[in-house]
């Protein structure tokens, strides 16, 4: 059974530092009482707009530090979170790993998800429960830029089942009205081929969309696991099963501090132009529209909101790839660490740290690496004695010991990520740089004669 936590919004974060040690983050307001307690929460007090004003205070914010910002009084009676998790060390903060241990703890738990079989305990009530609306009229939806297609939900994980499969995802979802969505379904992704099938089929998709989840349920969410397998991701990392309670139209998901049910339909509405993690527009395409049957709140709910091209749009689409990058280089070298870069929005540049044996295992471990994450532009393998970490260490290894005719492998025409705005539609070449060192000379054995 769920544990019940204060409503009031600075009451739920004074008790969660005060339980700093035992917290187990089944909750959003875990996350916000750690941040209080560590210094990383800025509050806002004042009455500020969904439109616009929001965001640009939160984008001054990170322009000066990189704190979460918990409003108060979004058009004048909503509490909102930008930037919750704002940077890997919070991620590694709530494992309770250390930083420059995060991506190999991950991928450790990746490889043990499959033997990971009590994902879920299904519970009656929660505190999700607590508040019913029948439209999405309550729920206080940003305008981030003056480009945007329209306010956008941009924390929201979709959790639908599917011929016995559940999954969960992250998308997008642009404001229609009070009581449709429409929502970036990626081609090949889980979810899109859930919908593509049910459609298909002369069916809707029933989906329950949480906003305000567990940081834990919400990094399961962002990373791409076997098909059904975002739970068991979570409960392993969580180290328990994952509390759900069951909607009305029987699709079973987290706690949260908003729920949306509804039907993805057969319907389509454009979506679009929306500032993505590139801080540059995406195109408008025409996506699936999702019916609002009922949203769910709690009394005194906190929307999360994740600020476009932000630290934490980044670190939650970013970091969830790097142990599946970690995992798949395993193979071709012994990995030390796996990093996607700043600079390269931390989603389309990513430098692997290897410990050497032989010539050639740098470029295996480039071929690996584009595998895993297929939208990376660009991948640097570097030793052991390098800091993946620092770019200016990451640089000198480019500098002192890169032969350009030698050490750089071309992938002309691949397909990458459509957010590139330079690519061809997502068509683009990508590069891999062999940046260690030669490799110990070997001495082998002859065979006698």
């Amino acid at each position: 059974m769920y544990h019940e936590r204060p409503h009031t919004v600075r009451e739920a974060c004074l008790l969660s530092s005060l339980i700093y040690e035992d917290e187990e983050f089944s909750w959003m307001r875990d996350l916000i009482g750690r941040l209080e307690a560590s210094g990383r929460l800025v509050e806002i007090d004042r009455e500020v707009s969904s439109k616009y004003e929001a965001a640009a205070i939160c984008a001054e914010i990170e322009r000066r530090e990189r704190k979460a910002v918990l409003f108060h009084a979004v058009d004048g009676a909503h509490c909102v979170l930008m930037n919750a998790v704002c940077g890997r060390d919070v991620l590694a903060d709530i494992l309770r790993v250390r930083k420059d241990e995060l991506t190999s703890h991950l991928a450790g738990v990746l490889r043990r998800v499959s033997s990971y079989s009590d994902a879920v305990r299904i519970v009656e009530e929660s505190p999700t429960k607590e508040v019913v609306e029948r439209d999405l009229s309550g729920i206080p939806i940003l305008t981030y830029f003056r480009e945007d297609g329209g306010p956008y939900i941009s924390s929201g994980v979709v959790v639908a089942c599917h011929e016995g499969v559940v999954n969960a995802s992250f998308h997008r979802m642009m404001l229609i009205d009070s009581s449709k969505l429409a929502v970036r379904l990626v081609p090949s992704r889980h979810l899109f081929r859930m919908h593509r099938d049910a459609v298909e089929h002369g069916c809707e998709l029933s989906v329950g969309v949480v906003i305000g989840a567990s940081p834990i349920f919400m990094l399961a969410s962002a990373t791409r696991v076997q098909a059904g397998a975002e739970f068991a991701y979570a409960a392993a990392l969580h180290g328990a099963p994952v509390e759900v309670f069951r909607l009305k139209n029987g699709v079973v998901v987290p706690h949260g501090e908003y729920v949306i049910e509804g039907r993805l339909t057969a319907e389509r509405s454009k979506e679009g132009p929306f500032l993505d993690i590139t801080g540059t527009y995406d195109r408008v395409r025409e996506e699936p529209v999702l019916a609002v049957d009922r949203v769910y709140h709690r009394k005194e709910p906190i929307y999360h909101a994740i600020m476009p091209a932000s630290t934490e749009h980044k670190t939650l689409m970013g970091v969830p790839y790097e142990p599946l990058i970690f995992n798949a280089v395993e193979n071709a070298a012994s990995v030390r660490d796996v990093v996607l870069t700043e600079g390269g929005c931390c989603y389309l540049h990513a430098v692997v740290q290897i410990d050497k044996t032989a010539e050639g295992e740098a470029k295996n471990a480039i071929l690996a690496a584009f595998a895993a994450h297929p939208s990376l532009k660009c991948v640097i393998v570097v030793d052991k004695d390098i800091n993946p970490h620092d770019i200016s260490s990451v640089e000198y290894a480019i500098a002192t010991r890169v032969r350009w005719s030698e050490d750089v492998v071309f992938v002309p025409r691949a397909k990458g990520s459509s957010l590139d705005p330079s690519s061809d539609d997502g068509i683009m070449t990508k590069i891999g740089i062999d940046a260690t060192s030669p490799a110990p000379p070997q001495n082998f054995q002859k065979f006698p004669k």
